[in-house]
């Protein structure tokens, strides 16, 4: 279908693009941006007056609950709550159920995705077989099927001889791993260990669990090169080993939940189990220093960390209560809130959840989506980034209606979402 986006704000951090211009699409690419070619008739017309024309988003941390937990999450729900975000490519973790671990449930994964027509869906392997961390899957095969990298979700490898045997493999056939840096034994408390957490009577969380983790997975990378990408930091300690490792040239990538970047432990107040997420929210001066990461590239991507939860499981005493938090429709307002509130530009708020966060998927996908280009693949947002909006449960589209952003009034309402030059969505 030709689809004409007419008088919008186009911008494009990929390329700095940033321009009023006309957006021409047909047969699901991008055919110009700005003069519209001769003979070209457009048979729907986009009117984008006021609104700024991105990429699609890229959100590397979505739980999509299918297969094996479809009572708190489905295909279909979770998927048109990323196009109702602007989100167009999404990466799903391997701890479905049962775990994918297999290339026949990657495939199946993918089929079903695809036959629902709306966000990209780029599955991520199991690092071994069922995540628990003794036997490393067949990860030639799962490639094959689909995977895009391959990792634990939130279980973390004890044995650290299988983490440098799975680094040494990945490295070989050139794989990315991504690992979420967390000591087994310091990390399983429920909260962020500190003052508040010892008050309250939760246990912590403390931030060596992330320390220690990091210290490890870095000296395996110097031995390895093996290219990894560190899930959700957390942690002001953290930021920094990753900004020196960063300096030392490791081939590392990083990136931050929206929870971590605009929450803290306070914000739990009375048992509000909404805030129990991983990982846990820590103090203020952990925050601040996430943000300011994020602002100056230590971090390369901000992830909806989207975790759709049943209201059984979080209607529960905070520290048992199931962790998780809805974030897909939040992920583009939140970032125009972070770069609001640093005075960085719209390209800049757009660049963490578009074109940065693509380029950890590697040089061939990072050349796909995330970007806005002529000949490229029409994943496209469209959005009013002044317009209000108020966060509330009961209208979002995902099944999982608990965020902790509940009542939030945010800036930045989704007009409307192409994925591959079909209209996904229109408000």
């Amino acid at each position: 279908m030709n689809i004409l986006i007419k008088g919008g704000r186009v911008i494009d951090p990929a390329s700095s693009l940033d321009t009023l211009a006309d957006v021409a699409i047909a047969d699901g690419k991008v055919l110009a941006i700005g003069a519209v070619p001769a003979g070209f008739v457009a048979e729907q017309t986009v009117d984008a007056t006021g609104c700024v024309v991105a990429p699609g988003l890229v959100d590397l941390s979505v739980r999509l609950r299918e297969p094996g937990l479809e009572h708190e999450g489905m295909l279909a729900s979770e998927l048109a709550a990323a196009v109702a975000g602007g989100v167009t490519s999404v990466v799903c973790p391997p701890d479905t159920d049962p775990v994918l671990d297999e290339a026949g449930l990657v495939e199946m994964l993918r089929y079903r995705a695809e036959r629902l027509n709306q966000a990209r869906v780029f599955p991520m392997g199991a690092l071994t077989r069922g995540l628990k961390g003794e036997v490393l899957t067949e990860m030639v095969a799962l490639t094959e099927a689909g995977c895009v990298a391959f990792g634990q979700a939130e279980v973390p490898l004890v044995n650290t001889q299988v983490t440098q045997r799975a680094l040494q493999y990945a490295s070989t056939f050139g794989y990315s791993v991504w690992l979420r840096p967390q000591e087994y034994h310091l990390g399983k408390g429920v909260a962020a260990s500190g003052p508040l957490a010892t008050r309250m009577g939760l246990s912590g969380v403390p931030v060596a669990a992330e320390t220690i983790a990091l210290h490890t997975i870095f000296e395996l990378v110097r031995s390895t090169q093996a290219r990894v990408h560190l899930c959700r930091i957390s942690s002001a300690a953290g930021v920094e080993l990753v900004r020196q490792a960063k300096a030392e040239g490791l081939p590392i990538t990083c990136d931050v939940s929206i929870n971590s970047l605009h929450l803290t432990d306070v914000d739990m107040g009375y048992f509000d189990s909404r805030m129990r997420v991983n990982p846990p929210l820590r103090q203020q001066r952990d925050r601040d220093a996430l943000r300011a990461a994020l602002a100056d590239g230590t971090i390369d991507a901000l992830v909806s960390d989207h975790t759709p939860v049943d209201e059984d499981a979080k209607a529960l005493p905070f520290a048992e209560s199931e962790p998780g938090a809805t974030g897909l429709e939040l992920l583009l307002s939140l970032s125009l809130k972070w770069a609001g509130d640093h005075q960085l530009g719209l390209s800049r708020a757009l660049a963490v959840v578009t074109s940065d966060a693509a380029k950890v998927l590697g040089a061939e996908l990072g050349n796909q989506v995330g970007r806005l280009a002529v000949g490229g693949m029409a994943d496209v947002c469209v959005f009013d980034p002044q317009a209000p909006w108020v966060v509330e449960p009961a209208a979002l589209r995902s099944q999982g209606r608990h965020t902790p952003f509940s009542g939030y009034e945010l800036l930045g309402r989704v007009h409307t979402t192409l994925v591959a030059g079909r209209i996904a969505f229109a408000a």
